[in-house]
């Protein structure tokens, strides 16, 4: 082969040397943190329906929807005239079993005395009978025994009492917690009892809304960003244009499998009560990356209909690296692929720039 036809293909198999000018940017990485708009609903922190303990009818009710109470403050008082006969009879039950006892501790002082005197006479020889003295020491035993039967009596009827004491004492329902009535269904009159009964409704419903819980169900893509006692801004429909402030508390470790998405509660100080367990909140949710980011201009991504990339300049040289699209950042977006941080890529990306074409960089002074 004639040196001429060498030189002409090698000069077809090379690129070629012509320094086509493009203007470039160096890949960028660094930290992105953005935010997206997440639903939300506030719960109370504490809540619980009162019911009442014991059977009766209402007598009278302290409070209404709305009214703040303290922990341990009367709400409402139950009449049950039948409990205070009860609590006569086991205490005249307990009395009679106590004057029983009485009558058995003097049986069995006096018992002992006869078998102490028989006992004391039997030193003499022949003046007391062995079994006279054995039937004396039974008897104080059987006495004994009667005595402790009736204390053990008298334990359970006191026992008794107590227990009917007690259960008067739920005739007077008090706040398990500092909070605000939010409902209220009986009024004085009505029959009332245990919520283990068929149809019984609770007195009234109390919560703690001082503090809130906001439950936000966070979507699988952003779990990885969640950090506890982080301080998330969120909005309310009830005070347009004013921003309110949630920690983040309580995380579920798990997803739910319908939605795809994690519950985390975060902490609200409602001190001024202004929020209202209810509200459906629009939180401003950050979501944060555990390592930095790589950014490059949006008008550096290619984007045919067979892939998203962007063109390299390495070594004077054009490659198509493919990459996927994250979210943008202002002027920037986030790519994902086999780029590295300072890569140079050409700054308006274009598929006309054919793979392996020789190009000249025109690096602008700041990027």
């Amino acid at each position: 082969m004639s040196l001429f036809k060498l030189c002409m293909l090698f000069l077809l198999s090379t690129p070629l040397l012509a320094q086509t000018p493009v203007e470039c940017v160096r890949v960028v990485s660094k930290s992105v943190e953005r935010q997206v708009r997440l639903p939300g609903e506030l719960l109370p922190y504490l809540s619980v329906l009162i019911h009442a303990k014991v059977t009766g009818y209402v007598d009278n009710v302290n409070v209404d929807r709305g009214s703040v109470v303290k922990k341990g403050q009367t709400l409402a008082t139950l009449a049950a005239p039948e409990m205070e006969s009860q609590i006569a009879e086991a205490e005249s039950k307990a009395h009679a079993i106590e004057l029983q006892r009485a009558e058995a501790a003097a049986k069995l002082a006096a018992t002992k005395s006869t078998y102490d005197r028989l006992k004391a006479a039997s030193a003499t020889p022949g003046v007391v009978a062995g079994n006279d003295l054995m039937v004396a020491e039974k008897n104080v035993e059987a006495a004994q025994a009667l005595v402790n039967g009736y204390e053990s009596s008298i334990k359970a009827a006191q026992s008794s009492v107590q227990s009917l004491k007690t259960l008067e004492k739920y005739l007077t329902v008090t706040a398990p917690f500092d909070g605000v009535i939010t409902e209220r269904t009986v009024h004085p009159g009505a029959l009332v009892g245990p919520s283990s009964g068929m149809g019984v409704l609770p007195l009234l419903r109390l919560e703690q809304v001082h503090r809130l819980r906001l439950v936000v169900a966070v979507p699988e893509p952003q779990v990885g960003g969640i950090v506890r006692n982080a301080r998330v801004p969120f909005t309310v429909q009830a005070f347009p244009g004013e921003t309110f402030y949630g920690v983040v508390s309580r995380i579920a470790h798990a997803l739910d499998q319908k939605t795809r998405t994690m519950a985390v509660e975060l902490e609200v100080t409602n001190s001024h009560l202004r929020l209202a367990s209810g509200m459906y909140p629009e939180v401003l949710w950050p979501v944060r990356r555990d390592r930095p980011a790589l950014l490059v201009p949006q008008t550096s991504l290619v984007t045919t209909t067979e892939r998203i990339f962007v063109v390299r300049i390495k070594n004077d040289v054009v490659e198509w690296v493919s990459v996927a699209r994250g979210t943008a950042a202002g002027d920037l977006v986030e790519v994902y692929g086999p780029l590295r941080d300072g890569d140079l890529v050409v700054r308006r990306g274009t598929d006309e720039l054919r793979e392996g074409t020789r190009v000249k960089i025109n690096l602008p002074a700041t990027n």
